[in-house]
């Protein structure tokens, strides 16, 4: 089923206001850009895990990401038994209709079923509160993946996509500012322990949110 048939009207009446809105916010005025390091620079090692392997971006992929900026790994760790890939996509700017595109929409596209979608907790350190995120499991054929996933805007985290909207119009106000990023990690079930990759995802999270910190603008 489209994605969008899932949202109630008013929902997605919201959604395209909000953008509207940021989109003259923006587009009326200069905006800053912040800047950035490459993020091929994003550490190899973090927390324990260790970088396995670095994948490059398919280029069909990334023409229709529209990203200036991203990152694709796998990181693996001695205390677990299945790797976590992270996926970083940096938006400078979302002046010209470039905006992150919810796993919600990529994965199904992919061939892959939504069985579970909730907010999630995750403590990490450097935050006196924990950060909510999205878990999202997935399935496709015998295969299933827990996906977590936020939105990443000037040391803001924000789970859902109708709140990264309103925070795209506030901050395009205030800060003259539209840049954002996509965090997503995605951890493989195996032999149905689903409980255990949930487990490895949120250890992950907590392990590299402090360098995802570091590296995206403040």
């Amino acid at each position: 089923m489209d994605v969008l048939k899932r949202i109630p009207a008013r929902i997605l009446l919201v959604l395209l206001l909000l953008q509207a809105v940021a989109y003259y916010a923006v587009a009326s005025r200069s905006e800053t850009i912040p800047a950035i390091a490459p993020l091929a620079g994003f550490p190899r090692i973090s927390g324990g895990w260790v970088m396995a392997q670095d994948f490059p971006m398919d280029p069909q992929v990334e023409s229709v990401l529209k990203a200036d900026d991203t990152v694709n790994r796998l990181y693996t760790n001695p205390a677990s038994t299945v790797g976590a890939d992270l996926f970083i996509a940096f938006f400078k700017t979302q002046r010209y209709g470039q905006a992150p595109h919810s796993p919600k929409n990529c994965l199904p596209g992919a061939g892959w079923q939504a069985n579970e979608d909730r907010a999630l907790a995750v403590p990490v350190a450097g935050r006196a509160t924990p950060i909510v995120v999205n878990e999202y499991v997935i399935a496709r054929g015998d295969e299933e993946s827990v996906v977590l996933y936020w939105y990443q805007s000037h040391n803001r985290v924000i789970a859902r996509e109708l709140q990264a909207k309103f925070w795209l119009v506030a901050d395009a106000i205030r800060y003259h500012r539209s840049d954002t990023a996509l965090v997503r990690i995605i951890v493989p079930v195996v032999n149905g322990a689903r409980r255990q990759a949930e487990d490895t995802a949120v250890a992950f999270a907590q392990a590299v949110y402090p360098d995802i910190v570091r590296q995206l603008p403040h």
